[in-house]
């Protein structure tokens, strides 16, 4: 670990789906609003200024990906620009190890379930160091292809945590955990996955988790890492469903001064979403 040093005043990025479909802008530099959505317009029209409020002033960099599902509704906030993964990588070192064992035709063994808990639900670093060093760098790699997370760069040998992804990207990969692509990770090892992200300890659960209605199903995965430049990486993965509800969040940060201050900036942004998408 390496003390955080300090960071002045970034200017957050803005980007937006070039349809309400559409996971991802197909010029994302060249749009020039937050949200979008066909059949919501009003909504999106309503939530996008919200969340350029709630990052409004925030030291060092923020990015946001929103998915509606039921919705069609798509919020993206510098989504292209990449980051340290820390700890969040472990969602897709489960999702490889499932991948794997799928295509090898068995079930997990009793060791590889402990590891996954660990991993997922304790975020326990040498649970995934061993699952990191049995996958191998292919495998791993596989999983990034075959969800389509190109802007997403493994980390150099043992340095799982050093992984470089966007906002942008870690969105593919919830999608496909909440249903979207059935040929990379079947449905029983979905809600294997996200059965873990259920069961996070309370100590981890914060971050995009805050506000969220007390009817809904939680599953988060959250990441963070002082190191000596760019201060704290602090980052919350979340999806949200029952009662309806099926959409998820990304909010990745930099540049914090303490990780406290990243999750505020986190939290701030994730009640604004949350209260924007659940209005009763």
């Amino acid at each position: 670990m390496h003390a955080p040093t300090s960071v002045g005043r970034t200017t957050v990025a803005l980007t937006l789906a070039a349809s309400a479909l559409a996971l991802i802008p197909a010029d994302a530099a060249a749009a020039k609003t937050v949200c979008g959505s066909a059949d919501f317009p009003k909504l999106a029209a309503r939530l996008g200024p919200k969340i350029k409020a709630a990052v409004k002033g925030r030291s060092g960099s923020v990015s946001v990906a929103v998915y509606d599902r039921r919705r069609g509704l798509g919020c993206y906030v510098g989504t292209g620009l990449r980051y340290d993964t820390a700890s969040t990588v472990k969602v897709a070192v489960v999702a490889a190890l499932l991948q794997t064992a799928q295509k090898q035709k068995r079930k997990l063994t009793a060791r590889e379930k402990s590891l996954a808990r660990a991993a997922i639900t304790r975020s326990d670093n040498n649970a995934t160091s061993t699952l990191w060093a049995q996958l191998g760098r292919a495998r791993m790699q596989r999983l990034l292809d075959d969800v389509g997370m190109k802007a997403t760069a493994l980390g150099p040998t043992t340095y799982w945590g050093l992984t470089r992804t966007t906002a942008y990207d870690q969105l593919r990969l919830l999608r496909v955990l909440t249903r979207d692509r059935d040929d990379v990770l079947n449905a029983a090892s979905r809600r294997y996955l996200l059965g873990l992200m259920a069961d996070t300890v309370s100590n981890q659960r914060w971050g995009t988790p805050a506000g969220a209605p007390s009817g809904a199903k939680v599953h988060v995965k959250n990441g963070w890492l002082p190191r000596s430049t760019l201060g704290w990486r602090v980052h919350s993965l979340g999806t949200f469903d029952g009662g309806g509800r099926d959409y998820m969040m990304v909010v990745l940060t930099h540049g914090n001064p303490s990780m406290a201050y990243g999750i505020t900036t986190i939290e701030r942004v994730a009640r604004v979403i949350h209260s924007g998408l659940n209005p009763e």
